[in-house]
């Protein structure tokens, strides 16, 4: 996400300056020792319903108060968590999970399977995969207070999978008063079954938010591996501190008053390298691709010509060094199922050129007819890669003879105007940069961004109906080898029609004190259980 679905970076810095830098953070800071964590996240979590919002800074918060029925494993692979027996019937149609022992909400009530029927019917109203169950079964139903049922009209071999993953809105399972809400209502309580308790009394929006330890969650008895097995929490308290400015954050890692700093500014990685005490560590592996959105509803882009020529014009390692200088946390991508996942390809890649190809956009956009129309590019100044990664888009538009205009904004102002589907002339808007985790465009039923069905689709609403067809039969693929063959076939016809141009993939490390350990690298998701201090 990752300003979509995970981080918000702020302004740039200057490394000069981080040194000299006053504490600001040692008035507020309450004792802490090798019990208490300190984390600057990437973003203040405003939002604390992890099914009505798709942030990752509220995915991270679900995942501390929050279980999951499966989770993922360092291979990907889906294993039981709060499920302690499953099993499917001889015709694949009827799923049987019956819960583990020992589950209860903080409010000391057991966990239900009234409760996971509940939560699966409100995720499986936004999630894609989730969407594809619920228009799949027959009835998803409880047993008894343990057990519950999904029954389908049709097999969906792909279902284990689809609960497991870990695309925000993830599966966290919530109590039944809650998850009975409609998902487009946001759920205000923060009481779940998970190894973390949201402390209420010490919650300050804007300034800082802290979890407890919760002594009374039963991990299960499997070593933790990825997400999966079991979640043993290490210290008793982890404070979020919320520190807009880059700079400050620094300077407060630096001065071992907070222990985990998410989004250190590239230019200062170097610093973070050179000092003794701190470390770079890169969790997501498979890193995020910056993906450039237009609207296929207005002009030029609703001319399938228009956004070709936008493809043939990018020049990823130009973008890539504007937005990350250090060229070993970046590379370039042709693929739209991600860099390095399991079914990407260079299917019908023969537009990418070193540099782009301003000469080939140019006449691309002549035969599109484009006259001289204002092109929107909605700016992010608060995330200083993407603004200067827009910045040099609309310089490059320019030096071909489009009228390219920058609309600065928040991120927030951003998300606001980009659900705009009117001309630019009523507010409505051209282009933006996002992006989006290698490991959700690894599969197309569980990001919105490879979506192709029109006013349904992620912003942009690209349509495309050849190849929704092959989006909807997914799931109904019986090996790896089939979907590698129908990803193939999606990827040659996104590249011709152009549902999205990609300006290159990155990895983005967080820095921490090296007294901090045992962080768990996976994408998506920053679980704060096992984690470790130790005394400074």
């Amino acid at each position: 996400m990752n300003i979509s679905r995970r981080n918000l970076f702020k302004v740039g810095l200057a490394a000069g300056t981080v040194l000299s830098m006053p504490s600001i953070l040692r008035a507020q800071a309450s004792s802490s020792g090798a019990r208490s964590v300190r984390m600057v996240k990437a973003s203040d979590l405003r939002v604390f319903d992890p099914i009505w919002t798709a942030t990752n800074i509220t995915a991270d918060h679900g995942a501390a108060i929050y279980d999951t029925l499966f989770s993922l494993d360092s291979q990907f692979m889906p294993q039981p968590q709060m499920v302690g027996r499953w099993d499917v019937s001889d015709d694949k149609r009827t799923y049987t999970f019956e819960l583990r022992d020992g589950l209860s909400w903080h409010d000391g009530t057991p966990v239900t399977a009234a409760d996971c029927v509940a939560s699966i019917r409100r995720w499986g109203q936004v999630h894609p995969g989730g969407q594809l169950i619920v228009a799949r079964a027959k009835d998803i139903s409880k047993k008894d207070d343990k057990t519950f049922t999904i029954a389908l009209k049709e097999p969906l071999g792909l279902l284990i999978d689809i609960l497991a993953d870990l695309t925000p809105p993830c599966l966290f399972i919530m109590r039944e008063k809650d998850a009975n809400r409609p998902a487009t209502e946001q759920v205000t309580t923060t009481i779940g079954s998970g190894p973390f308790k949201f402390n209420e009394g010490l919650a300050k929006p804007g300034a800082s938010i802290t979890y407890d330890r919760n002594d009374k969650y039963v991990p299960r008895n499997e070593p933790s591996d990825g997400l999966a097995g079991g979640k043993i929490v290490n210290v008793d308290r982890i404070v979020w501190d919320v520190i807009a400015d880059q700079q400050t954050a620094m300077a407060a890692l630096q001065a071992d008053e907070v222990d985990y700093f998410e989004t250190p500014p590239a230019d200062l990685f170097s610093m973070v390298e050179s000092d003794s005490n701190l470390a770079l560590e890169v969790l997501d592996k498979l890193g995020w691709d910056v993906i450039l959105r237009m609207n296929c509803l207005q002009k030029p882009f609703d001319n399938v010509k228009a956004r070709q020529a936008v493809l043939h014009l990018i020049d990823q390692e130009a973008c890539m060094q504007a937005m990350y200088p250090d060229p070993k946390y970046v590379s370039t991508v042709t693929s739209i199922f991600g860099r390095d996942t399991l079914v990407s390809n260079d299917e019908n890649t023969g537009w990418f050129k070193k540099g782009g190809d301003p000469d080939k956009a140019k006449q691309l956009f002549k035969e599109a007819g484009y006259a001289g129309e204002k092109v929107v590019i909605l700016d992010p100044t608060d995330w200083h890669e993407s603004d200067n990664a827009s910045q040099l888009l609309a310089a490059t538009l320019r030096k071909i003879g489009v009228n390219a205009e920058l609309a600065p904004s928040d991120w927030g102002g951003l998300t606001t105007r980009r659900a705009k589907k009117e001309p630019v002339e009523n507010g409505g808007w051209s282009m933006f940069i996002t992006s989006e985790s290698n490991y959700s465009l690894g599969n197309p039923l569980a990001t919105p961004l490879l979506l192709a069905n029109g006013d349904d689709a992620w912003y942009g609403w690209p349509k495309n109906e050849e190849y929704e067809a092959l989006r909807t039969k997914w799931a109904d693929a019986g090996t790896l080898d089939e979907r590698k063959g129908m990803a193939r076939k999606m990827q040659a016809i996104w590249w011709d029609y152009v549902g999205d141009v990609r300006l290159g993939t990155y990895v983005s490390p967080i820095a921490r004190r090296k007294t901090l350990t045992g962080l768990i690298g996976m994408p998506q998701i920053v679980p704060m259980w096992n984690m470790q201090k130790a005394s400074g």
